[in-house]
């Protein structure tokens, strides 16, 4: 199961995995770790640690799960500025710029913490439409259409 996990975590050399176990002592409030495999003075995370009923858990110092909980919410933030992304020019925005900080402060004045970018969008482009780009208004000559005029 280790070397699975070692696979999936990436961990290169296995061997210098450390690897404990935890297990029972006299005292009832008092659990002893025993070094399985690897060395104590391994630095390399993380370390991996199997309980009494054989259920594998990994040890991670303070920083690295600072860092990790850091990379996941620079990742949140991306996807959720992708999401904004995309609602904003599914509705021809003159200038995204605009839009983008007009929903900016839309969502700043929001209490709420799931946003739903669509309607954000479409609110903002009743508040502010001469922030988007309006098909009716675009002149046609006479029997002319979109579609062929965006073709040519």
């Amino acid at each position: 199961m280790i070397d699975k996990i070692s696979k999936g975590l990436s961990l290169s050399k296995q061997k210098e995995q450390t690897v404990l176990e935890i297990t029972p002592s006299e005292e009832e409030s008092t659990k002893l770790l025993r070094l399985k495999r690897g060395s104590w003075e391994n630095a390399k995370e993380p370390w991996l640690v199997y309980d009494e009923k054989q259920k594998l858990h990994a040890l991670l110092s303070i920083d690295t799960l600072s860092k990790m909980i850091e990379h996941f919410k620079k990742a949140e933030q991306e996807a959720l500025f992708l999401k904004l992304e995309k609602s904003i020019l599914q509705h021809l925005p003159l200038d995204f710029n605009d839009v983008l900080t007009v929903a900016m402060e839309e969502m700043n004045k929001s209490k709420k913490k799931d946003i739903d970018f669509n309607k954000l969008i479409k609110k903002i482009k009743k508040d502010h439409p001469n922030l988007f780009l309006d098909i009716k208004d675009l002149y046609l000559p006479e029997g002319a259409s979109i579609i062929s005029a965006t073709t040519r």
